[in-house]
């Protein structure tokens, strides 16, 4: 932790508000929609199986090729596709649901979030969310999570854990696991390239699925500087070789050109945020494959007071930096870098983002309304190493799905009248989102 935040504050909450949460979502409430015992997890204990869904007379958007398929139909059983297209067949013995024309794309990707709670999870699902990479949580909460996920129908996306934030002066999360305690003892906090590798091996071996650190200072703190470097080259780069066998690899939060350069050069597999960086960062950017996740929606709720973020010392710097990041985005987009939609939230009441606004957020930016989807969608998948298994409606891929009333290649706006959500096969919303409790935030934001 490197200083108190608004979300930080927000932490009193979690208690309370995570077991009102897990309380209409335990075993209880699980065996009220569906009482068969299904598989076993490794160590999870019971992994439930989605009993099988069909949706017909859908409009189905598949973001890949920005085709729609008229009158289609998509089945889905044991939480995968099974079938998808005009003249396939309802599945026999499960629920068939007519969405009247509505458009069924697949269900969207939040590459950034801060979730450390259970209704802060399950808010993220309510918005469209039915996948999130984790950008850090304070005790592996993240870690917790993923395991619920897998569990099945318990309300919560999809999420790949990335534990402890990989940073100098870790705060209370030291004591997250006892291995860590000797780092106490380091005047400078963690910046020996072997502390930096051990910290990463401490998550990997907690279930971290990608690892999180940084380049450069926070924007969200008045007292820092996001263009002041943190972590050089040497440093990222005992990270990044820590996590090598993790297919997710290691996102990088850096806004100045420097730090962002020098975590390219890292080989991180993705620069969270990158608001400062030069032409040529953004040059070696696309030569080295790395990816960019603007977190539109995080700088927005700087410039605009209201969200996550209330000190009016960060409003000026918020909007020089909405600015900046309007000529990075654009000119990323331009030169072909993977550009990925990530919101930078912690997903509780305050929170005025979601991927839907992170969607539209990179469209207001200049992106095509295509790309922005794509961003949440096909461009994410690639960038957590799952193509092949989210971010299209396909058969053998997850059962996620969004329904919305009418196209969001004709207005993004459309996103914003979600009408049912499928999780891994399970309904996870249908019609209005419901009230949830306060969630409590992360105590690590960007």
């Amino acid at each position: 932790m490197d200083g108190l935040t608004r979300r930080q504050a927000l932490t009193a909450t979690a208690a309370a508000a995570s077991a009102a949460a897990l309380a209409r979502t335990g075993p209880a409430a699980a065996r009220g929609r569906h009482d068969g015992d299904g598989d076993h997890g490794d160590g999870h204990g019971p992994k439930r199986v989605a009993p099988p869904l069909s949706l017909t007379g859908a409009n189905l958007l598949d973001p890949a090729s920005g085709e729609i398929t008229e009158g289609a139909t998509i089945v889905f059983e044991r939480g995968i596709v099974r079938r998808a297209g005009r003249r396939e067949r309802p599945a026999p013995g499960g629920r068939v649901i007519d969405v009247g024309g509505a458009f069924v794309l697949p269900g969207l990707i939040d590459a950034h979030v801060h979730a450390a709670t259970v209704a802060a999870a399950q808010l993220a699902l309510q918005r469209g969310a039915t996948t999130v990479r984790s950008a850090s949580t304070a005790f592996f909460q993240d870690v917790g999570l993923e395991a619920m996920g897998e569990v099945g129908g318990l309300g919560v996306p999809r999420v790949l854990p990335a534990g402890l934030f990989v940073t100098p002066y870790l705060g209370d999360s030291i004591l997250a696991d006892p291995a860590l305690a000797p780092l106490a003892l380091l005047p400078d906090g963690v910046r020996r390239p072997e502390d930096l590798a051990f910290v990463t091996r401490v998550n990997i071996a907690r279930g971290a699925q990608v690892i999180k650190t940084r380049s450069t200072e926070r924007a969200g703190l008045p007292e820092q500087d996001p263009r002041v470097q943190v972590y050089d080259a040497r440093q990222i780069g005992a990270v990044v070789d820590a996590a090598r066998k993790l297919p997710g690899g290691v996102l990088c939060h850096g806004h100045g050109d420097e730090g962002v350069r020098d975590s390219i050069i890292a080989g991180v597999r993705s620069v969270e945020h990158g608001t400062f960086a030069s032409a040529a960062t953004l040059d070696l950017m696309r030569r080295r494959g790395t990816f960019l996740t603007p977190t539109v929606s995080a700088v927005i709720d700087l410039a605009e007071p209201g969200g996550e973020y209330t000190d009016p010392r960060l409003v000026e710097r918020g909007r020089e930096m909405l600015a900046a990041l309007r000529v990075t985005v654009q000119a990323a987009y331009a030169r072909g870098i993977p550009i990925a939609a990530g919101t930078d939230t912690s997903y509780t009441p305050a929170s005025l983002s979601s991927v839907v606004t992170e969607i539209k957020g990179l469209a207001n930016l200049g992106l095509p309304k295509l790309a922005a989807l794509r961003a949440a969608t096909i461009v994410n998948a690639s960038l957590l190493a799952r193509e092949r298994e989210i971010g299209r409606l396909r058969p053998g891929y997850a059962a996620d799905a969004v329904v919305v009333g009418a196209n969001p290649l004709d207005d993004l706006a459309a996103l914003d009248d979600i009408r049912l959500i499928v999780a891994g096969g399970w309904i996870a919303r249908e019609g209005a989102a419901p009230a949830l409790a306060p969630a409590a935030a992360d105590v690590e934001g960007d």
